[in-house]
């Protein structure tokens, strides 16, 4: 989808604009949000708003046949509540708007909406437009005979004061990166697990790093066996999948400067093992691997953008299976950092895989380390399907990267909410047989995982991220969402020099 900018002036105006639908904004005093609308756009207006066809009130819209002296084909109302409109009541008109476009035959639109008086700042107000063009236009199609479009428009401009375009033209760069990176990671998340193996997130890792000149280097199973990474391997071993470790670099900052890293689960597919789940809904174990295409998303929105910035992602990835070599509960398995695990669940196998990823980070001296995993079933009791939960350890560096990822979380309406990491948690991974169970009963359940978690990272600044809840829906929505790679790409975007 191609998105543009159209400067107000003499050029552009509304009555000479040529598109199949203009989509002018109508507030619920019945005013035009267009600072200086045509006197035949004003005029249909207030006629309309008079005899109640529209209310102005956030959310209400009517589509209308274009009257005299307007080039555009199609005119579309949307009402945006009061002036100026709060960031919320924009994006219920954003969703109105394409529930009205979406069936109908255009391919080309202009938006004469105020992205200067919303609430939130130019570059959100136009990620909320950019964003929700994305959502309505994305297809489950990958497996499917039918590949129809999910929508026919293929061009948007949005029009605007001629003092604003530049700053909207970045914002709508950004804003393109980052969608076309969330529908990179839900495409992959969508796949079904005989396709979307371990073998073929590497396959992706190279194809981006072809694409965008990132560094790539896979680890095949007796690398990862060199560096000792018998928690990880521990879990991969129930699998006919071979396990692959995948490195991605994008080295475009400062040599000497410190990267930042993303580590991502990869259970491309999670039975849980000997621990078995129950068959009710395990199909959605294939969404499993949502931290790994989340790290593989922001990479893919990182080449778009070019950031001068020095990342890397590290992606453990394998498959959780039942087998006669799989892990048995009571096993106890030796860490890449030396630590011993007893395994008390094998369906708590993505803290195993994660936790030698965290301890190979060290090796980059990193100056923030941010996993990403669909974790735990406690965090979706704790926070929901809104909330993806944040863990930090208490201090002064720790709080600033809480509250760096919290702020960038709300820019890309992408909501987190920070849960504790303390001491006092940590007992209740007590073992009497290895330095550490893999599990901490069910109390507390998605805080232990982080606490099991925060012990591979003392050596740096590190933030764990819970997606358990919030990077798939089910039912009759089933999909990825590809959350988390907003709040990432947003977070490294404001950590440009």
């Amino acid at each position: 989808m191609d998105f543009s900018t159209k400067s107000a002036d003499k050029k552009n105006s509304l009555q000479t604009i040529k598109t199949d639908c203009l989509v002018i904004g109508i507030y619920n005093n019945g005013g035009l949000a267009d600072k200086s609308p045509s006197p035949v756009l004003q005029e249909t207006a207030a006629k309309l708003y008079a005899t109640g066809d529209i209310d102005g009130k956030a959310g209400s819209t009517l589509l209308a046949q274009s009257p005299d002296g307007i080039a555009a084909k199609r005119l579309l109302l949307v009402g945006l509540g009061t002036s100026p409109t709060s960031g919320k009541d924009f994006r219920k008109a954003i969703d109105s708007c394409l529930t009205v476009l979406k069936p109908l035959n255009v391919a080309n639109i202009t938006l004469a909406l105020p992205i200067d008086a919303i609430d939130d700042s130019i570059p959100q107000t136009i990620y909320t437009i950019v964003t929700g063009f994305y959502n309505r236009a994305y297809r489950i199609g990958a497996m499917k005979k039918d590949k129809t479009p999910a929508s026919k428009i293929r061009k948007v401009a949005l029009f605007m004061p001629s003092d604003k375009v530049s700053i909207a033209k970045t914002a709508l760069l950004q804003a393109k990166a980052i969608n076309e990176g969330r529908q990179y990671a839900k495409d992959l998340g969508n796949l079904p697990a005989n396709i979307c193996t371990p073998s073929y997130l590497a396959k992706q890792a190279k194809d981006l790093a072809k694409e965008y000149g990132f560094t790539v280097e896979i680890l095949e199973k007796k690398q990862i066996e060199s560096l000792k990474m018998g928690s990880f391997l521990s879990v991969a071993r129930g699998s006919d999948e071979p396990p692959r470790f995948i490195v991605l670099k994008h080295l475009k900052g400062k040599s000497k400067t410190a990267p930042a890293v993303l580590v991502g689960k990869g259970i491309t597919f999670d039975s849980g093992g000997i621990s078995l789940k129950p068959g009710a809904g395990m199909d959605e174990m294939k969404y499993d691997m949502c931290g790994a295409a989340s790290v593989l998303g922001t990479f893919k929105a990182i080449g778009e953008l070019g950031l001068k910035q020095n990342i890397i992602g590290l992606i453990p990835t394998c498959e959780n299976m039942p087998s006669g070599k799989a892990n048995r509960p009571g096993d106890i398995v030796t860490s890449m950092s030396g630590q011993t695990i007893e395994i008390l669940n094998t369906d708590a196998e993505g803290r195993l895989i994660l936790c030698d990823a965290l301890t190979f980070a060290e090796r980059f001296k990193p100056a923030a380390v941010i996993d990403i995993a669909t974790l735990t079933g406690a965090c979706i009791i704790a926070l929901g399907h809104i909330n993806s939960g944040l863990f930090t350890r208490m201090d002064d560096a720790h709080d600033a990267l809480a509250e760096a990822l919290s702020t960038a979380a709300k820019h890309v309406d992408d909501p987190i909410w920070r849960l504790p990491i303390e001491d006092a948690y940590q007992s209740q991974l007590d073992s009497n047989f290895a330095d550490m169970a893999n599990v901490g009963g069910r109390p507390a359940g998605s805080i232990t995982a982080a606490c099991f978690l925060e012990r591979f990272t003392r050596q740096y600044v590190w933030a764990h991220l819970d997606v358990a809840g919030t990077a798939w829906k089910s039912g009759s929505d089933k999909g990825a969402t590809g959350r988390p790679v907003p709040l990432l790409c947003q977070w490294l975007l404001e950590r440009q020099p």
